[in-house]
């Protein structure tokens, strides 16, 4: 092979020339990880692989996610693809449908394949029943999970701080002037929402606001436009002028309740969202959110899987970023 070609596939791969001639010679010294990448980088360029490698299976990562209706997902699982490629491990989707295909059945196929690990997006291993997650244990299948919905002890985690999210998002609308804020979350029992619910009873604390006051200013709901379009009316008769949504689509569903209403946002009415998901800069008006940033927590995801495949890593690390409030135009000064 020319040095050309070496160089292109140490590119690919991410590692040096050095390491593609260790792998393809065979060297024992080379994490298995590392190995795969070099060898799909073999793939990609049209090289063929070494005849000691040919019959080799790439190990399968599952991709679980609750739906891909929410965008967050979907740029999540794009971002993981992309990373699990790089490293020579083939990434498999998995998501519920609508003909009640579930976690569990998927999880259940995995473990007759060639797993090596699982990924957990915005879910939890609980999901799958405790037979398939006592599976999952007893195996020792390499798991991290991402934005989990539930607390889960002893598996690896990557996730935003909601708190500060939530933090960041009122202190900008009490800088605007808004005095009166509620919060749209998720359902009773979401760990995520409830993390961004103690951002904002702290906020409030801090405010010399009362428990039974700022609690009537909150409202649970599903995760879609329908839930926030519902849960609208009764904080607008709480007379608040700002919104802290736990996601963009809740979001949207606030601002569309509100044109039905007759509601201006945001001349009567500011709205912050959380995910800053793909159009949110398109929106009418463009949404004010909290940025995740998803390559850098994707990265982080990846790290952790390989590192627990190659057997370096314990199981109970937690890796925790700061979201970026992003303001457009849905928020503004508060009406007087």
């Amino acid at each position: 092979m020319t040095k050309r070609r070496l160089s292109q596939v140490a590119e690919y791969a991410g590692v040096s020339v050095a390491t593609v001639g260790r792998v393809l010679n065979g060297s024992p010294d080379v994490a298995s990880t590392t190995r795969e990448a070099v060898l799909s980088a073999l793939d990609v360029c049209g090289i063929e692989r070494p005849s000691r490698y040919r019959a080799e299976r790439a190990a399968l990562i599952g991709l679980v996610v609750p739906d891909l209706q929410n965008p967050i997902f979907s740029a999540f699982a794009e971002a993981l693809c992309g990373l699990l490629n790089k490293r020579g491990l083939i990434p498999v989707l998995c998501t519920r449908t609508a003909d009640g295909v579930s976690e569990a059945h998927y999880i259940e196929m995995l473990l007759k394949q060639n797993i090596g690990g699982i990924v957990f997006i915005g879910a939890s291993y609980a999901d799958a029943g405790p037979e398939h997650g006592r599976a999952l244990r007893e195996r020792k299948v390499p798991m991290v999970l991402l934005n989990a919905a539930d607390e889960n002890a002893g598996v690896a985690q990557v996730r935003v701080d909601d708190t500060l999210a939530a933090d960041q998002a009122l202190t900008h609308l009490a800088a605007l002037g808004h005095e009166r804020i509620g919060m749209v979350l998720g359902p009773v029992g979401h760990v995520p929402s409830a993390r961004k619910l103690a951002g904002f009873a702290a906020f409030c604390a801090r405010r010399g606001i009362a428990a039974d006051e700022w609690r009537r200013l909150v409202a649970h709901a599903l995760f879609t436009m329908e839930g926030g379009a519902t849960a609208l009316p009764r904080l607008l008769a709480e007379g608040v002028t700002g919104i802290v949504c736990a996601s963009d689509a809740l979001a949207l569903g606030v601002i569309r309740g509100a044109r039905r209403q007759g509601v201006s946002v945001p001349q009567d009415l500011s709205v912050v969202g959380f995910d800053d998901s793909p159009f949110m800069v398109a929106t009418d008006p463009p949404l004010t959110t909290a940025r995740q940033p998803i390559q850098a927590m994707a990265s982080a995801v990846v790290s952790s899987l390989v590192a627990q495949i190659d057997g370096h890593a314990g199981a109970n690390e937690l890796l925790m970023f700061d979201t970026e409030l992003i303001v457009r135009r849905s928020t503004a000064a508060r009406p007087h």
